[in-house]
C-alpha cells in the first residue's frame, strides 16, 4: 500500500473534486479514501498543516495499514527566484528550520536535514524544501531561508521524511508553488498577508490537479533510495 498524504483544506478539497470523492473514512489525524490508480492501491489522506499533525498522521498510516511508501502532494511557498508560480519540484533535501536558535545558530543543521537521490533528469525540478510550523509569510522569513539557499518552503514535508526515513518507508515529495512572501514594507503586514492568502487559494487548484495529472504516476512508479 502507498501512502499519498495531503496536508492543507483546500488541497483536500482539490484532491476530493479531482477523483470525485464523496465517502471518506476518520482516523484521529482527519480523513482519508482508498483508491486504485495506475494498478497500485493507494491510501489518501488528510494530515491538516504543520509538522506535528504531519509527523502524527504518516506515523499512524504506516502503523495501521503496513505503508511501503509515502507520497507528500501540494503547494510550496516559492522562496529561489529563478522559478515561478506553479513550478513543481521534487525535492531532493528536506531541512527544518524552526528548531535552531537562528540568531546563534545555523539556520539549517544536518541532524533535522532528509536527502533522497532523484533522478534530476526525470523530473521538472529538484531543491531544498525548508519546513517550519509556520508559513513563509514575513519578509525576513523569506529573506532568511533565501541566505541559506532555500528552494521552496512548506508546513510538512521534512517532517514526514523524518518519519518515513526512521520507520524506513520509502519517500518522495511533489510540491508545487502556489505563492511568494510580500515584503510588508510596501503595505501592512495585515494587507500583505492577506494578498499573499488570496493568491494561494486562487492557485492551489491548479498546481494540485496539475501534480496530479501529470506527475502522481511517476513517484508512484518508481523508486526513491536516502542518500544516507
Amino acid at each position: 500500500m502507498i501512502g499519498i498524504v495531503i496536508a492543507a483544506k483546500d488541497e483536500w478539497k482539490a484532491v476530493l473534486d479531482k477523483y470525485n470523492i464523496k465517502d471518506l473514512e476518520r482516523y484521529p489525524f482527519g480523513e482519508y479514501f482508498k483508491l486504485n490508480i495506475y494498478e497500485t492501491d493507494v491510501i489518501v489522506y488528510r494530515s491538516d498543516i504543520r509538522k506535528m499533525n504531519a509527523s502524527g498522521a504518516t506515523q499512524y498510516m504506516i502503523d495501521h495499514f503496513n505503508l511501503k511508501k509515502v507520497i507528500v502532494v501540494g503547494t510550496c511557498a516559492g522562496i529561489d527566484g529563478s522559478f515561478k508560480t506553479f513550478d513543481v519540484f521534487f525535492p531532493n533535501k528536506f531541512v527544518q528550520y524552526d528548531c535552531t536558535v537562528k540568531e546563534s545558530e545555523p539556520l539549517i543543521e544536518d541532524k533535522y536535514t532528509v536527502e533522497l537521490n532523484i533522478d534530476e533528469d526525470s523530473v521538472p525540478n529538484t531543491g531544498m524544501i525548508a519546513t517550519a510550523d509556520r508559513p513563509v509569510v514575513m519578509w525576513q522569513d523569506y529573506k532568511d531561508l533565501k541566505d541559506n539557499d532555500v528552494t521552496i518552503a512548506d508546513m510538512e514535508s521534512a517532517a514526514t521524511a523524518y518519519v518515513c526515513k526512521v520507520n524506513n518507508v520509502e519517500f518522495v515529495a511533489i510540491k508545487g508553488i502556489s505563492d511568494f512572501a510580500i515584503d510588508e514594507s510596501t503595505s501592512t503586514i495585515e494587507d500583505s498577508y492577506k494578498d499573499q492568502f488570496d493568491t494561494y487559494t486562487r492557485n492551489t487548484p491548479i498546481v494540485i490537479n496539475n501534480i496530479l495529472d501529470n506527475y502522481l504516476e511517476y513517484a508512484i512508479k518508481n523508486h526513491f533510495d536516502y542518500k544516507n
